[in-house]
């Protein structure tokens, strides 16, 4: 077997490594700078993106993993350099497009992504444990998740979902780090030692339209905004960037929750955006004894539901319940959603069950071009 041939079959099979962070293969970015041969020994030189990569160790492992499945190979060598300006320009434009003007890839007409942004009435319902419990549950279904979290002053979703990694830059392209799966950013990951984020409304809506537009999401089958709670300056800028976005409402089963929840889902009359449903937490908690302590009441969610039905003029159903429980606190603090670290916990099968009804959903045809053109009769 000749050194030419042999170096095509390495080049081949690096053909299926994937880069973690855009999904293409690391052939199609450029990232193989060269190939050497010395007998049985193979030397691959990949360029990272930046020398501080965070998946340079997992990087270096595919790349072993392929080259060591070929018939002769005995050692690999995974020599890792850095781009210069001029490659990172070129695979920025090689992933996104020479386009002049950023684009919100999700408000496009022909996007396929679900946007469920989860919103609240109030701040203390349980609304980003909401949101990462259902990104997991996703995820796990085979779906390609990601979450935004907009709650730009009470960012929580990094530690929930246990991010430990920064963002990456890429030319002006912002590759979001993953966890369990799932593409995550927040602002948390840009502040240091949880510093507070003093903003106002013009500086939130740019915050917003950089994360939907600079962050490369790829090609996801659900984007989770974690809304801050209200209807003030991030509901509004989400109503103007992502139109088409639907909410989904998180309250308690008590009563003035409920009410309140009932409002934030009423902006929906001035933005035009669907309530897929409403999600009561912190419902009924099952002692040792199987009685049920109501802690925070009953019927919140199913008022609400009710309520926002009425004023929309729309079923809006109530997706379900989920019953208060210390795990579901204890899973976030560790860094690893409920319905991944025990999914056969009621709280963890209520959060599936919801999961299910979400990814069932078939995408509607409202807004995206059919590629068709209407003709006058004869």
């Amino acid at each position: 077997m000749t050194t030419a041939t042999t170096e095509d079959l390495v080049r081949t099979a690096l053909d299926d490594v994937l880069d973690p962070e855009i999904g293409r293969p690391i052939t199609e970015l450029d990232m193989v700078s060269s190939v050497e041969i010395d007998g049985a020994t193979v030397v691959v030189t990949v360029l990272l993106t930046v020398s501080g990569c965070p998946m340079r160790d997992e990087i270096t492992t595919r790349v072993e993993k392929a080259v060591y499945a070929l018939d002769g190979v005995q050692t690999v060598r995974v020599i890792l350099g850095v781009m210069n300006d001029e490659q990172r320009k070129a695979l920025s434009v090689k992933v996104r497009g020479d386009r002049a003007e950023k684009e919100i890839p999700f408000a496009k007409p022909g996007s396929l992504t679900r946007v469920y942004a989860v919103a609240s009435g109030k701040g203390g319902v349980g609304k980003s444990t909401v949101t990462t419990n259902l990104a997991a549950a996703l995820q796990a279904k085979g779906l390609t998740v990601g979450v935004l979290d907009a709650d730009i002053y009470g960012f929580s979703v990094p530690r929930m979902l246990g991010v430990t990694d920064r963002p990456t830059q890429v030319d002006e392209m912002i590759m979001p780090p993953q966890s369990h799966g799932i593409r995550v950013i927040s602002i948390g990951m840009f502040v240091a030692d949880n510093a507070p984020v003093v903003w106002r409304g013009p500086m939130l809506h740019r915050a917003l339209n950089q994360f939907l537009s600079d962050v490369f999401w790829g090609d996801l089958d659900v984007l989770l905004l974690d809304l801050p709670p209200g209807t003030g300056d991030i509901a509004i800028s989400l109503s103007q960037l992502l139109p088409s976005a639907e909410l989904i409402v998180v309250t308690t089963p008590q009563p003035a929750a409920s009410e309140v929840a009932e409002r934030a889902g009423s902006i929906a009359t001035q933005t035009h955006q669907r309530v897929v449903g409403v999600i009561e937490n912190m419902s009924g908690m099952t002692l040792p004894d199987g009685t049920v302590l109501e802690v925070f009441g009953a019927g919140g969610g199913a008022d609400a539901a009710a309520g926002l039905s009425r004023t929309l003029g729309a079923d809006v159903p109530l997706l379900g319940s989920v019953p208060l429980d210390t795990r579901l606190r204890t899973a976030a603090d560790g860094g690893e959603p409920l319905v991944l670290s025990d999914p056969e916990s009621p709280a963890a099968q209520a959060l599936l069950a919801i999961a299910d009804k979400l990814a069932g959903r078939p995408r509607g045809l409202a807004g995206m071009s059919l590629g068709i053109s209407p003709q006058r009769a004869g």
